[in-house]
């Protein structure tokens, strides 16, 4: 079995820290985005719809109809140019009646393609059940899907199209920060260090006792009588902050892929690295009987051969002062896998030769 080698994305800096705004490391507690989701019934296809035994787009369309004035029982419609979709889309904040949002629309059925379609009004519900957009407009696929004579040729996803600019607001998320006298900000990742630099930051830039930092992951924020809030968050959110973020590997044995980050510490360690490859063949041979023999008959008997054979010892050794690229460089020397890489970030972390956390996706 073929595995991809591993690919590597490494910083071998080992900065202390890094410099970055406050508005990307963190975010403000309350003023947040909100999820919305509909269905609804894209027509206009093709011929490469829902099929009749996907019943419950036709009972769309039956009920749509009916809304309409016109009358058809579900079980007599016969058309394939409509499919049934759910809609998704992303309310922001302090998004008032009238905002246009971009929606996404996916297949619910077995549609082949929703290229050329058209989305009907769709209303889009929050997680209270109420509405708060419609969503209506032709869709814009990013991909296709051609079949003739058993032969199919296909890009990408066809099932799944975008409307830009598709739903519309009708009702906005009460959001009003008039008033408030104190605001927190949450840092993407929690660091009790982070969070100390971030409110001598703000403080300093202030110039007075304004935040502190209330654990690992929030700084409160607090806020004068009569100051301009707008005006106070701008100025707070450019703020250059020091972030010292955590040393990590992630790997990923799906695509191969390893992500060693530059922060990660190396002890002096020596790595022996090898593996046993046990080969089974099977072959299957014709058996005949002796030539004018009036016994026996022609049988296929099965082979087996079993190989064992170990590889040899590959020899890692990493001395002190020793930094990321050099344990990158050495892993590729030797040819290690994906699943190589693993088992050795895993033994080197279990041997306290690699100071970091590993994630595994």
């Amino acid at each position: 079995m073929a595995i991809a080698l591993p690919a590597f994305a490494v910083d071998t800096a080992i900065p202390m820290h890094r410099m970055a705004r406050i508005k990307d490391v963190a975010s403000i507690e309350g003023i947040r985005d909100n999820q919305l989701v509909g269905y609804g019934i894209v027509v206009g296809l093709n011929g490469t719809g829902d099929s009749q035994q996907t019943t419950f787009p036709a009972q769309t369309l039956a009920a749509t109809l009916l809304r309409m004035g016109v009358s058809v029982p579900a079980t007599s419609i016969r058309v394939q140019n409509l499919a049934a979709v759910f809609v998704e889309a992303t309310l922001p904040p302090f998004a008032q009646p009238g905002t246009k949002i971009d929606i996404t629309v996916s297949s619910a059925g077995d549609a082949r393609s929703l290229e050329g379609g058209l989305l009907l009004m769709t209303p889009l519900y929050g997680a209270d059940g109420k509405i708060y957009a419609q969503a209506q407009g032709p869709l814009v696929v990013g991909g296709y899907s051609v079949s003739m004579n058993g032969n199919v040729k296909q890009v990408n996803q066809p099932n799944t199209a975008r409307v830009p600019f598709g739903g519309m607001v009708e009702r906005g998320v009460p959001l009003n920060i008039e008033g408030q006298t104190h605001f927190s900000f949450l840092l993407n990742d929690a660091d009790f260090r982070s969070a100390e630099a971030m409110a001598q930051a703000i403080n300093h830039q202030l110039g007075r006792d304004a935040a502190h930092a209330l654990d690992s992951r929030r700084v409160d924020l607090a806020v004068k009588p009569g100051e301009d809030i707008p005006e106070l968050l701008a100025e707070v959110e450019s703020i250059e902050v020091p972030v010292f973020p955590r040393a990590k590997v992630v790997v990923n044995e799906r695509t191969g892929t390893v992500v060693i980050g530059g922060t990660v510490v190396l002890q002096p360690v020596s790595i022996l690295h090898g593996g046993l490859e046990v080969n089974v063949v099977s072959d299957f041979e014709v058996s005949q009987p002796s030539p004018f023999s009036s016994t026996g008959t022609t049988q296929v008997v099965q082979q087996t051969r079993i190989n064992a054979r170990d590889k040899p010892v590959n020899r890692i050794e990493l001395k002190q002062g020793a930094t990321v690229d050099d344990l990158v460089r050495s892993l590729q020397t030797i040819g290690a896998t994906a699943r190589d890489v693993i088992s050795i970030l895993q033994a080197m972390k279990a041997a306290g030769a690699l100071e970091a956390e590993i994630e595994v996706l």
